[in-house]
């Protein structure tokens, strides 16, 4: 059976072209659900029954993982069924009939404008540090990217003339989006201020954001750096990079975005991941008539 985990994985590597953490993931989710059926004995996947997928998810669930963890155990295990039957190892798919663990719909934190001007506000622009922080922090938001898109980020990827950067996603898959006026004047004068003595070092490899040894920023250095600022604009919320993004989104879809847009912007595959945000939004009209109409109470 390991041997159809392998073929597995290098089915999801070559025709799926997902990305390698995705990978490991299907991986060690297999892993831990074929030693499951091998400690009850069971040695051929024709024999997998609907019983025993349920009873693996029910050990999951009693040893604490949460629904999110238990709903991507219960993905790989129906995706490496369909995958067999589909290269006609077995005609049996205990997955069939059951139905993924439901996630609980939790929105995203964001921040308000208020509180993104004063994180930008609170950056001392004087400083190269500063100067490439509020480069950073503008692109951010401005463009709704990943910071894993952010940190691999290439100067070549950045088109000023046109007002969009090109940004390599989830499964290396590449998607335009526009950045605004701000983002590019900050962006501009970082490169021309900062980058270009950080590049003495010779250490860039073309990537745009650098830290302050010349080297490519890391991800833990964009969140160190977004935890400055937040911590001197005084803002008690929990902000890590992806705040930035669904701030982005919500922002967009306040302002009346068609959520087509914010989709392609996002780079989300299926339409339903974003419309979490027409949530927030909602909430938002709510407000507004909470506030403005006469006749609310």
């Amino acid at each position: 059976m390991q041997d159809l985990i392998q073929d597995f994985i290098n089915y999801l590597k070559i025709e799926r072209n997902l990305a390698g953490n995705t990978i490991d993931a299907y991986q060690n989710d297999l892993t831990r659900y074929l030693d499951f059926l091998q400690e009850k004995n069971i040695t051929d996947m024709k024999s997998v029954s609907m019983t025993d997928v349920q009873q693996f998810v029910g050990c999951l669930s009693e040893v604490g993982l949460s629904a999110r963890s238990l709903a991507r155990n219960f993905s790989s295990i129906r995706m490496f069924h369909r995958f067999l039957v589909s290269e006609k190892v077995t005609d049996n798919d205990p997955t069939d009939q059951l139905q993924s663990p439901k996630l609980p719909r939790r929105l995203p934190h964001v921040l308000d404008l208020n509180e993104i001007e004063l994180i930008l506000e609170t950056i001392d622009y004087t400083t190269p540090k500063g100067m490439r922080d509020r480069a950073i922090i503008e692109t951010l938001y401005s463009t709704g990217v990943r910071v894993s898109e952010l940190t691999t980020m290439k100067m070549s990827d950045v088109f000023f003339h046109e007002g969009v950067i090109r940004v390599i996603g989830k499964g290396s898959k590449e998607r335009i989006v526009p950045f605004g006026h701000q983002a590019s004047q900050k962006i501009k004068m970082y490169i021309t201020a900062v980058r270009s003595v950080l590049t003495r070092y010779q250490k860039s490899k073309d990537f745009l954001f650098l830290n302050m040894r010349g080297a490519p920023l890391s991800r833990m250095g964009v969140w160190k750096i977004i935890q400055e600022y937040v911590r001197l604009a005084g803002i008690r919320k929990k902000v890590s990079p992806h705040v930035f993004r669904h701030s982005f989104a919500t922002h967009l879809l306040e302002g009346g975005a068609n959520l087509r847009a914010v989709q392609e912007m996002l780079g989300h595959s299926d339409i339903s991941t974003t419309q979490i945000y027409t949530h927030l939004d909602r909430e938002f009209l709510i407000e507004q008539h909470r506030t403005f109409h006469p006749r609310y109470q």
